[in-house]
């Protein structure tokens, strides 16, 4: 794992792109960004992750999705992807824990694919009331705001990448 930019900048691009599968799991912004090679500064990279998470193709953003546990919902596996997910999570109390699922359950009924907030410094209460909120959103603003969410995530986990998170 690239632990600074520069580590990030010299990998091969077959390596930079399985980094960023843990950012984004989609295979077009991890082609992307890799191919965007060398980043000057932190600031740059996660301009270009922002800009590529909000070019992707709908079917892109599912792929994406499809790496993201439920609300609520550890992190399956010892991978960084699922390291990262379980600390982001780390707001859901256990006591909620049964009606964001079931929340988790609506929203997917109604829009197809897993509920995705950036969770990074949220309590649980707050990700079920944004859940809840969302339920009124029709599907073009829900497709936007999970953009948003995904781009938020994806910047914070590239700084988490390139070992600048909290700088």
């Amino acid at each position: 794992m690239p632990n600074t930019l520069a580590d990030f900048n010299a990998r091969d691009p077959a390596s930079a792109e399985e980094e960023l599968l843990a950012c984004c799991a989609s295979r077009v912004f991890a082609r992307a960004v890799a191919s965007r090679r060398p980043y000057q500064d932190l600031a740059r990279l996660t301009a270009a992750a922002d800009s590529t998470v909000r070019g992707l193709s709908w079917p892109d953003v599912l792929e994406a999705l499809s790496a993201h546990p439920r609300i609520g919902e550890r992190g399956d596996g010892d991978g960084r992807e699922a390291s990262w997910s379980r600390q982001e999570q780390s707001g859901v109390e256990d006591g909620l824990r049964a009606a964001l699922a079931e929340g988790n359950r609506v929203y997917e009924d109604r829009f197809g694919h897993v509920y995705l907030i950036c969770a990074t410094g949220l309590t649980g209460a707050q990700m079920l009331g944004r859940l809840r909120e969302r339920l009124a959103n029709d599907e073009r603003t829900e497709r936007e705001t999970v953009r948003d969410e995904l781009a938020k995530i994806t910047t914070l986990r590239m700084a988490k990448l390139v070992g600048e998170a909290g700088r």
